[in-house]
């Protein structure tokens, strides 16, 4: 550890390195994925209880009317975004083939992430209400507003048409856990006050299940394989891209409307995610073919990254954070 902290290395940064490496090693199959869905799911329920437990009654009302900071993430999702993919139509199919590049716009369309943009927002000292909120509101109106996107945009030959099982996954793995937690504040609140082990635990294995989870799923789908290496790259170079111009947009648009440093790091976070949870089961439903690997190769690309550098800004916003809080002690 004293290693790590020598050379500025973050062990965090490392984990999720080596979650993909252990993907792609040994990705969970057969029994071995179901077994994975659910620790996912129960990990996440037990993050969203957790976060439920640990905010007040009053912070979290304060989450639920803070409709200036939501509105500044949709935006980033469903405006911001779609305007980068739709900037990037003239590279295919020169640079990159349709399938890729209609994959790249698709990965603008799909919502926000739920779990890691709440966690990293808690890692960082953030609004966490806010993003539990924003995100959760993201996820919810992206089941209506992601597929009218594509069917407006771009061209499908499958049907279209979101499930409802999609909202009813949502309430059952965030809002019912929240609201839980909220319940079960009087019993928890003094222990997670005490011991903050357990909502960093949580937070951070939430975040490396859905790593590992992710990757397995693109090792058993072999979808790596179905494209050259240098599309790859090209993929891997516009995501960084992507994801460097809505931090950039974001970080200024915070400051630029006034917003208080805890929701300036909400609309950072959450404005530059994107969701592979969401966007997958949608690709299948709104895509029809084998172009459906290809399509969802880039939102699983962008995935990985945007894990990766959230989870080297994290560390650095929460002392800031830190450095906010002593200086209005002082």
């Amino acid at each position: 550890m004293k290693t790590l902290k020598r050379f500025n290395i973050d062990g965090f940064v490392l984990a999720i390195f080596g979650m993909v490496i252990l993907a792609s090693l040994l990705p969970a199959s057969g029994a071995g994925a179901d077994v994975l869905d659910w620790a996912v799911k129960i990990a996440i329920g037990l993050l969203f209880l957790l976060y439920g437990a640990r905010l007040s009654p009053r912070e979290a009302l304060a989450g639920f009317t803070h409709w200036r900071l939501h509105s500044t993430v949709l935006a980033a999702t469903f405006v911001l975004f779609p305007l980068m993919g739709l900037a990037m139509a003239p590279l295919a199919p020169g640079v990159i083939s349709d399938d890729l590049y209609k994959g790249l716009l698709f990965l603008c369309l799909v919502p926000s992430t739920v779990q890691s943009s709440i966690a990293f927002t808690s890692i960082a000292k953030g609004n966490v209400a806010g993003s539990i909120v924003s995100a959760s509101f993201s996820n919810l109106i992206g089941v209506f507003l992601t597929p009218l996107l594509v069917l407006w945009l771009m061209d499908t030959s499958g049907s279209g048409g979101i499930h409802g099982d999609a909202i009813v996954e949502i309430v059952l793995q965030l809002l019912v856990p929240f609201i839980a937690g909220q319940l079960l504040r009087p019993v928890l609140a003094d222990f997670l006050h005490r011991y903050s082990a357990p909502i960093k635990i949580v937070d951070r294995g939430s975040i490396l299940l859905v790593v590992y989870a992710a990757f397995s799923e693109g090792m058993n789908a072999h979808i790596w394989s179905s494209t050259s290496v240098g599309q790859i790259l090209i993929v891997i170079g516009l995501s960084c891209a992507m994801l460097a111009l809505v931090l950039g947009v974001t970080a200024f648009a915070g400051r630029a409307l006034g917003f208080p440093w805890a929701d300036r790091i909400v609309i950072i976070f959450c404005g530059s995610k994107k969701s592979l949870a969401s966007g997958l089961p949608m690709a299948t439903v709104l895509f029809a073919g084998g172009s459906v690997g290809l399509i969802v190769l880039p939102l699983m690309i962008f995935h990985q990254i945007q894990l990766v550098v959230c989870a080297m800004l994290a560390p650095k916003f929460a002392a800031r954070t830190d450095a906010l809080a002593a200086a209005d002690a002082r």
